[in-house]
This record gives structure tokens, C-alpha cells and sequence, in this order.
């Protein structure tokens, strides 16, 4: 297996006095979940499109699976997408598509592998429904099963918790997380708290180029960040010598400090907390790092 499941060096693409795509270059290790993070017209859905080879870029490389640009010979199977609008035969049984697609891959129990997916994203006992008949969520999960019939090592991603009720967000982070490190993940979202309970990388995309790139713990600050959250306003002074060298910053109620090289949290928790509440201060909150909603901010206004 290819160290990286995908390579984009300097992809440029323009729709007309558009620039869709100004130069994008991104490393996707194997084996990760992957987030796309972005506002419209960031060139995450172009992205996409050149990846899986349904648009040809101006300018740029494209290395997937370590085997180069997409080919349908070389690929066939081994990539799969999950685009945002995706349409589904509303007069065939959910069985009967997956069984359809799986038979295009060449699968020998085609009827087997379309139950097997269906269970993954919790519809097994909806393999004789009419797709019409579901729901605009159910769809949503039967497109996502389509693109985990087989056995590829690429997946896209668009918008796939689009329109699900909230216990089913739920249950589909758990489906994406199951597939860390059996295969490669990219998922394209516009909710970042999706993305930050089921990704384990992420990539912000502002204009066609990658602005920030990284581990979830690396981009929110996990490693080294500590956000404590409180009811009122404390005076930093009286607590310097305790947090000296630690890099604290106080924004509104939210009092955040560095790590020590090689220092264990609770270690540190055990030591400031009871200092913050010894001076008056009430703790509402600990955390490791900041939300990734807040590092995205961060990077755009930087």
C-alpha cells in the first residue's frame, strides 16, 4: 500500500473568468478519515470531480492510490464517490440497486454483498423497499452504502449526513469511523462538528488552494492546548507564577494555556485547577484543545 492514498500538486481549474481550483496541493495519508472543510465555491466539489477523473484539470497532478490520475482500468472498483445530489431509481428495491452496482464491479454473491452494506449503514430490513418509499435520510444511507459495495480503498464523500435525523448522524459517524485504516476516507461537510467526532485529518480549502492541513489533534490544539471555560472573569496575575512559560491568553471566559513538553494533562489539571478555584475562579469546563470550528475561524481571520 501507497504511503498516501491521494497526491494533488498544483491542481488549477477554471470555469470560464471562474477560478475554481488556484494552485490546490494536498496530501491524503492511507488509511485516514479525512475531512474537506470549506465555504461554497472553495473548490471542494471540483476537487472531487478531478479526483475521480469526471473533470479534467488545467494544470496540476493527480496521484491516486499511488498509480497516478484516475483510469477506470486501473481503478475500477478501488474508488468510489458519494456525490452531494446523488439520484437513486425511485422504482428499484434497495436490494436490487446495490445488487445491480455490485454485479457492474464484477462481485461473485452480488445479493449477498448488497445485504452486507445495507446492514452497515443500519437498513437491512429495508432491502425490499421501493427507494421511493424512503425517506430523504434513508436515500442518504443507501447512497452511502453504494459507495461501500466492495472493496475500495478510496472513498468521496459529499455531504454524507445531509439530511439525517440527529440519532442517525450519530450512527453514520460510527459507519465512517469503522472504516478508518480498512480504507481511505475523504468526506466533504459543511457541519464541523461531524467532522470533528468522525475525521481524524482535515484539510481547510479556501479559494482552490489548501490553506491548513494536518491531524484533528495538530489543527485544534488537542496535543498541547488547554481551554478551560468559566463564570466569571479571573486576574491572571495572581496566577503567573503558576503559569509561567505555559502561553495562557484569557478571551471572554475562556482561560487557555500550553502544555509543558512531555506533560501529562491530568497532571496539569490536577495542578491549575484547584489554583483557579482557590483564587475565586468558577471552572465550568475543560477541554483539550479548541473546537475545530473555532480553528477554522482562527485560520481565516489569520
Amino acid at each position: 500500500m501507497s504511503r498516501f492514498a491521494l497526491r494533488l500538486q498544483g491542481l488549477r481549474k477554471r470555469y470560464g473568468k471562474t477560478v475554481a481550483l488556484d494552485g490546490l496541493t494536498l496530501d491524503v495519508p492511507s488509511g485516514v478519515v479525512m475531512g474537506l472543510v470549506g465555504p461554497n465555491g472553495a473548490g471542494k466539489t471540483t476537487t472531487f470531480g478531478i479526483i475521480s477523473g469526471a473533470v479534467r484539470p488545467d494544470a496540476g497532478r493527480v496521484d491516486v492510490l499511488g498509480e497516478g490520475p484516475f483510469d477506470p482500468g486501473r481503478h475500477a472498483g478501488r474508488l468510489t464517490v458519494l456525490p452531494q445530489d446523488c439520484e437513486l431509481n425511485p422504482h428499484s428495491s434497495a436490494g436490487q440497486l446495490l445488487t445491480f452496482y455490485a454485479r457492474l464491479q464484477g462481485i461473485s454473491r452480488p445479493k449477498q454483498e448488497a445485504q452486507r452494506v445495507l446492514e452497515i449503514v443500519r437498513l437491512g430490513d429495508r432491502i425490499g423497499a421501493r427507494v421511493r418509499q424512503l425517506s430523504h435520510g434513508m436515500k442518504r444511507r443507501l447512497a452511502v452504502a453504494q459507495a461501500l459495495i466492495g472493496d475500495p480503498e478510496l472513498i468521496l464523500l459529499d455531504e454524507p449526513t445531509g439530511g439525517l435525523d440527529p440519532h442517525l448522524v450519530v450512527e453514520m459517524r460510527q459507519v465512517l469511523r469503522e472504516q478508518k485504516g480498512e480504507r481511505t476516507l475523504i468526506v466533504s461537510s459543511h457541519v464541523l462538528s461531524d467532522l470533528e467526532a468522525t475525521c481524524d485529518h482535515v484539510a481547510f480549502l479556501e479559494a482552490g488552494r489548501c490553506t491548513k492541513t494536518g491531524s484533528i489533534d495538530l489543527i485544534t490544539g488537542r496535543s498541547r492546548l488547554v481551554s478551560i471555560r468559566l463564570a466569571q472573569a479571573v486576574d491572571l496575575v495572581a496566577l503567573e507564577p503558576l503559569l509561567e512559560g505555559r502561553e495562557p491568553a484569557l478571551e471572554g471566559l475562556w482561560l487557555t494555556y500550553q502544555l509543558r513538553e512531555e506533560e501529562d494533562p491530568s497532571d496539569s489539571h490536577a495542578e491549575i485547577i484547584p489554583a483557579l478555584v482557590s483564587h475565586g475562579a468558577r471552572v465550568l469546563e475543560v477541554r483539550l484543545g479548541r473546537t475545530l470550528e473555532r480553528a477554522y475561524l482562527d485560520s481565516r481571520e489569520s
